[in-house]
């Protein structure tokens, strides 16, 4: 597999795997995590795409978040790195606040944005939610990320992959407590904060969209994914059963196939 890495001049880690005259697939990871988190997938995606790869600001090798970040700072740092790559269009994969990001830079950036791929990325939370939230960031404010990883990592993953699946938990464990206190703390009060702008674009995105989520995810819920969906015309929802918010490290090809499926048939060529 061809592949080129390095740092953008904004102190961006970013990886480009697969060949080099096909079109490109951004894939954007969540809150806490890295580009790892797209290890599993990268094999599938790039036997027929470019695939960009990076640390979001404030994570894994990336340089710090910047004063009063916002979602416009992070869709600052995906143009920025295409600009620096010269990646006219892509189709942006995002997943939980990546899923939050790749919609700022398809309101901000249309013409740069072939097609989007949302995965258990929030919506309207209603009141009880946006508390439950804002509680989180409060405590990963004044305890970091260790202040709340257990519980994360019970809502992240189900049950029985928490007993099966030790190393791959621990791997995700160490990434978000890799993280430094302050820029995690930032990221996660964005995370809490940044869905209403989101919310009815105006104007209406037209951009061919796969929606996804997983049964039980209690922070991403399939109602937030179908009125997500239901918001930018002709989107596409998929509701992956049992599974809870990383489904896409639970059962990764579930997740690529059907990335690659939507692609494939509402791109065609690509």
């Amino acid at each position: 597999m061809q592949q080129r890495a390095g740092h953008a001049p904004d102190g961006t880690r970013w990886e480009l795997s697969g060949p080099e005259d096909r079109p490109v697939i951004v894939a954007i990871h969540g809150l806490g995590m890295t580009m790892h988190t797209w290890d599993q997938h990268l094999e599938e995606l790039a036997r027929g795409h470019q695939v960009l790869r990076y640390d979001l600001l404030g994570h894994g090798d990336s340089a710090h978040v910047p004063d009063h970040l916002s979602l416009t700072s992070f869709s600052s740092q995906l143009i920025a790195l295409m600009d620096h790559l010269e990646i006219d269009t892509a189709t942006l994969v995002g997943f939980s606040l990546g899923g939050m990001i790749n919609r700022r830079v398809a309101i901000d950036h249309r013409e740069r944005v072939a097609a989007l791929a949302i995965l258990n990325s929030p919506h309207e939370r209603g009141a009880e939610g946006q508390r439950l939230v804002e509680e989180r960031a409060r405590a990963s404010a004044e305890g970091g990320p260790e202040a709340t990883i257990d519980a994360t990592l019970e809502r992240w993953f189900t049950p029985a992959f928490l007993k099966d699946s030790p190393t791959m938990v621990a791997t995700v464990r160490a990434w978000v407590l890799a993280n430094d206190r302050a820029d995690y703390a930032a990221c996660r009060r964005v995370l809490a904060d940044g869905v209403p702008e989101l919310i009815r674009p105006d104007p209406p995105l037209h951009i061919p969209t796969l929606v996804m989520t997983c049964e039980n995810d209690s922070g991403s819920t399939p109602d937030m994914s179908s009125t997500i969906a239901r918001e930018i015309a002709g989107s596409e929802t998929v509701i992956v059963p049992t599974l809870q918010h990383l489904g896409l490290l639970e059962e990764p090809a579930l997740f690529t196939n059907a990335i690659l499926d939507f692609v494939a048939r509402r791109l065609p060529g690509t």
